[in-house]
């Protein structure tokens, strides 16, 4: 039996198929193996928090560079100030950053009592600077200038010198022994490589290098670059002010063309996810987990909209 066509049956089943809507992307959201707050941080905001329940309390500058921390402490009656000379209560903590010895007897002699939130892998960091100062080695610190634990490290020295860059070696000046040390949340590739190229420099010199870079910083770099080079976008979450997090947004901007750092969740924007199908998550040691979770929530609302 021969089949008669029906073309109006027929132009509403080609209809059916056009207008049928186009299946939803298959989008992945990947959090890097290692992100977020470290041990120090988390041991520093426990400490504060444990002793503003027993005393008033100010903190010598920011426990963290985060602003929803800061915001939680100052909720709890934590004060902040950047000066001892301006602290009113009996009890001043030391941030996760440190201090120099300087700034902590400045702060005894005004009969304050310091407690002190320092992460112990910076105690390492000033014990390294002690001790190659105290071999003999001009001090040299891989580290960010005016940062607070960079000032801590320093402070105590008769003489020393910063470097972040390669232009910085090239206005060094020579020295018969060099002791290299680094802020602990530099990537270790670029202290390799300033202490390389120092080396290379001065090679009448000798040049002791002791490796500062902290654990948790190496762990979260690398984890970064390998979450960036499988991803199409990636979302970097931490202060403004963290210096970390602007490194971790630095390594995936590596391997990654679309890098966004943001604070909070509602800092996210839809077309920055325009076509991406790996969206990769990351976040600075100072960000607390419940953004990170608000943040992660936030993407997934948005590739679902």
């Amino acid at each position: 039996m021969n089949t008669i066509a029906h073309p109006v049956s027929d132009y509403f089943a080609m209809q059916s198929v056009v207008d049928a809507p186009a299946p939803a992307r298959a989008v992945r959201i990947q959090r890097a193996a290692h992100l977020g707050m470290c041990f120090g941080v988390r041991d520093a905001i426990a400490l504060a928090l444990d002793e503003a329940a027993k005393q008033p309390l100010t903190i010598l500058g920011d426990l963290v560079h985060n602003a929803d921390v800061t915001a939680q402490l100052r909720a709890r009656g934590i004060q902040t100030e950047h000066q001892p000379a301006t602290v009113k209560t009996p009890a001043v903590m030391i941030t996760a950053h440190g201090a120099s010895d300087k700034t902590m007897q400045g702060a005894r002699a005004q009969g304050l009592h310091v407690l002190e939130a320092t992460c112990p892998l910076v105690h390492y960091a000033h014990r390294a600077v002690r001790q190659l100062a105290a071999a003999g080695f001009h001090p040299i610190i891989i580290g960010q200038r005016g940062h607070v634990e960079v000032r801590g490290l320093t402070e105590d020295l008769a003489a020393c010198d910063i470097i972040l860059t390669d232009e910085d070696v090239a206005g060094l000046a020579p020295h018969p022994r060099l002791g290299v040390a680094a802020q602990t949340t530099q990537p270790i590739d670029r202290v390799r490589a300033l202490v390389a190229l120092l080396r290379q420099r001065f090679p009448q010199s000798e040049v002791r290098f002791i490796d500062t870079v902290c654990q948790p910083t190496k762990l979260r770099q690398s984890a970064a670059a390998a979450l960036a080079q499988a991803s199409d976008v990636v979302i970097v979450v931490g202060g403004a002010s963290s210096n970390n997090t602007r490194e971790l947004v630095q390594t995936c901007s590596r391997h990654c063309a679309r890098v966004h750092h943001v604070q909070q969740a509602k800092d996210l924007r839809a077309e920055w996810l325009a076509h991406a199908v790996r969206i990769g998550l990351t976040a600075g040691t100072s960000t607390p987990d419940f953004i990170i979770n608000e943040v992660e929530d936030r993407l997934r609302a948005l590739v679902a909209a």
